[in-house]
């Protein structure tokens, strides 16, 4: 870090620029309290404006009617310009913000800053340094001697803990250790959140490149189909994207999750920890990771339908040209029909002429004749008739679906359509789990993850009938405290 770097940064960086700003304060503490502490994503623009036209209204009955004299709007817009918000329309033609990474990485900062520490997590991090270099050098030594000596040494201390918990010895966790070690992890959890905005960032520069790209005239389609698979491999190929795949899968998975579920509530309960815990990061932690990672899937889903309608739109500019040169062509013959050129070579190709023998197309095949029949009609009675099957239909009560999963979620942040499943076994077919697929399209708090695919038994009990299906994974969660 030479000087002119430091002298760079404190130009153009914006999360500098932020802190240098003259009305810090008041976009500081705004965008702070709107959308980290509330934990919002996306705030509509009539939204933030009506939030910021209060808070503005508050601030100048305290500290003076000449404080900070812009409207709402402006304000807005200069922080949008100034890279500290961004402002998009929604396919609804609702503009909505959101803040940027380097806002997320200011506030991280300020808040750091801000909320004073009892004490640092030394002894807690030193032990996390130490388990993490075991982990590095023994799952990666190529001498099993090492691995062997290293494993059997966890036997002995595991082997010597049950050993005192059967004689009635059980260690705990001081105070202080349960304090600072919950401290670290929530520390830990606020620092993902924050560098999700990151990852979020470099999808959405992509998405951003590739539309600018595609505005460009004469750029080829193989091209920006290069381009475009080229970066998405590139950024999946990455130590960032194979983590993000890993983390990912390892949130989503059913596992992982019980177990995750048994950790937390069991760490909440600890009379030490009910004594410092001040907000919900720990409980609202796996709603918060993937909704989180679920704004970079969006990116992801919205690059794809970019890529769609590129190729719908070339292709219908195409079959537009084709049409425009066969209609010239036209053109040209009617009036040339009475004004044959003189000179036989009137056209010249430009490579040899492509041959094609008569033998090579396929012989005429004359269309067959339907023929129809006409046979006698007799009147029918009722008896021959089954009725009954108009009186069998059944119906879909969706209230009935949502009770359920709200029943999973009075105890459970989120649930999975599989396990609400396997209490509440499918017996009217495809059509109901088509209604809770509906149901959680249909809630803001639902996430439908297309990247994992999920397989279920359900059984139809008109036809009585199993069938096996495949469908995107469906987590319901449960709405903020």
């Amino acid at each position: 870090m030479d000087h002119q770097q430091i002298q760079n940064l404190k130009e153009k960086h914006p999360s500098i620029r932020l802190l240098n700003a003259d009305n810090s304060p008041l976009i500081i503490s705004f965008l702070y309290h709107k959308f980290k502490e509330n934990n919002i994503s996306t705030i509509s623009k009539n939204e933030l404006e009506s939030n910021l036209s209060d808070y503005l209204f508050h601030l100048r009955k305290t500290e003076g009617s000449e404080t900070y004299p812009k409207t709402p709007s402006e304000y807005l817009e200069d922080w949008t310009n100034a890279n500290f918000l961004r402002s998009y329309y929604s396919s609804d033609d609702v503009a909505y913000f959101d803040i940027t990474h380097y806002t997320e990485k200011a506030l991280e900062w300020i808040r750091d800053l801000v909320e004073e520490r009892k004490f640092v997590a030394t002894e807690s991090r030193l032990l996390k340094i130490i388990s993490t270099l075991k982990e590095i050098a023994y799952e990666n030594t190529d001498d099993p001697t090492e691995k062997l000596a290293e494993l059997e040494k966890q036997k002995r201390e595991i082997e010597t803990q049950i050993d005192n918990i059967n004689a009635g010895i059980i260690e705990k966790l001081s105070e202080t250790q349960i304090k600072e070690r919950y401290f670290e992890i929530c520390d830990t959890i606020h620092k993902m959140l924050s560098e999700f905005g990151e990852i979020e960032y470099n999808f959405k520069q992509l998405d951003m490149e590739i539309r600018e790209k595609q505005i460009k005239d004469g750029i080829k389609k193989d091209k920006i189909l290069h381009d475009i698979f080229f970066a998405k491999d590139q950024l999946k190929n990455t130590d960032q994207g194979r983590s993000l795949d890993a983390f990912w899968e390892l949130l989503l998975s059913s596992r992982q999750q019980d177990e995750l579920d048994k950790l937390i509530e069991m760490t909440l309960a600890l009379p030490e920890v009910r004594s410092i815990k001040n907000d919900d990061t720990l409980e609202e932690m796996k709603i918060r990771l993937i909704r989180a990672g679920d704004r970079v899937n969006k990116i992801n889903y919205s690059l794809a339908e970019q890529l769609r309608k590129f190729l719908d739109e070339r292709v219908y500019l195409e079959n537009k040209k084709i049409i425009g040169i066969i209609k010239d062509i036209k053109s040209n013959a009617v009036e040339m029909k009475n004004n044959s050129p003189d000179n036989n070579e009137f056209i010249t190709l430009e490579s040899k002429p492509i041959i094609e023998m008569i033998m090579d197309r396929p012989l005429w095949k004359g269309s067959s004749n339907t023929k129809l029949r006409k046979p006698d009609m007799k009147y029918g009675s009722p008896e021959e008739v089954n009725t009954s099957v108009l009186y069998n239909q059944f119906n879909i009560d969706p209230k009935e679906l949502k009770d359920r999963i709200q029943e999973f979620l009075k105890t459970n942040t989120q649930i999975t359509l599989r396990a609400i499943v396997e209490k509440y076994p499918v017996n009217k077919g495809l059509v109901e789990i088509l209604t809770y697929i509906d149901i959680a399209a249909k809630n803001k708090r639902a996430v439908i993850n297309e990247n994992v695919s999920e397989t279920f038994i359900i059984w139809n009990a008109t036809s009585k009938k199993h069938f096996k299906i495949e469908i995107p994974q469906v987590i319901f969660c449960r709405s903020e405290i």
